[in-house]
């Protein structure tokens, strides 16, 4: 049995915090293992507000009210996040949430609140892995060549702390660029 058929059969097809029953998708709650224990089925309504959580609608996440109550540990930590994002202490006061359960939270919300987003030269987004295309012949500083225009970057590594650059080997040597100057392949 496929994990989005888990899914389905502990939410019974429908959203875990929503109650909605179109456009479910497996989400992973961060950090994650990805096992279903720390996977939640969502609609896309619910996975575009939480892909954007600095944007969240209010009014649409008054189905908290009955979804913070499952006995799906990874609901109820999205619940938290989403309540302590909306800064909404009413309802964090009325949930009980174990020690570890409230560490989970924690570090899900510091680490999408550090995470640099990095983005290519027309704002693609970049994930670690991808391969890149120089769009500009670059003078790599200390390592005596030039980067030339076209030249493929594979598997790149991204900086936490730095949207504006990303690692990774050119003529095998490891060097960082600037996002800039890059095209997503």
């Amino acid at each position: 049995m496929s994990l989005q058929e888990k899914l389905n059969a502990r939410s019974g097809g429908v959203c875990e915090l929503s109650g909605e029953t179109e456009g479910l998708v497996a989400f992973e709650v961060i950090p994650s293992d990805g096992s279903i224990d720390k996977t939640i089925l969502i609609s896309e309504k619910c996975h575009s507000q939480l892909s954007n959580m600095d944007n969240l609608d209010e009014k649409y996440w008054h189905c908290l009210n009955d979804s913070m109550w499952s006995e799906v540990d990874a609901v109820k930590v999205v619940a938290y996040r989403v309540l302590k994002k909306l800064k909404n202490q009413e309802l964090l006061d009325m949930m009980y949430l174990e020690d570890d359960l409230i560490a989970w939270a924690e570090e899900g919300l510091f680490e999408a609140e550090n995470q640099a987003i990095h983005r290519d030269s027309n704002g693609v987004i970049l994930t670690a892995g991808d391969t890149v295309n120089i769009i500009k012949d670059l003078e790599v500083k200390g390592a005596g060549f030039t980067a030339k225009r076209g030249t493929a970057v594979r598997n790149i590594s991204l900086p936490h702390d730095d949207e504006t650059h990303i690692e990774g080997r050119v003529n095998g040597v490891k060097i960082m660029i600037l996002t800039q100057y890059l095209k997503k392949a």
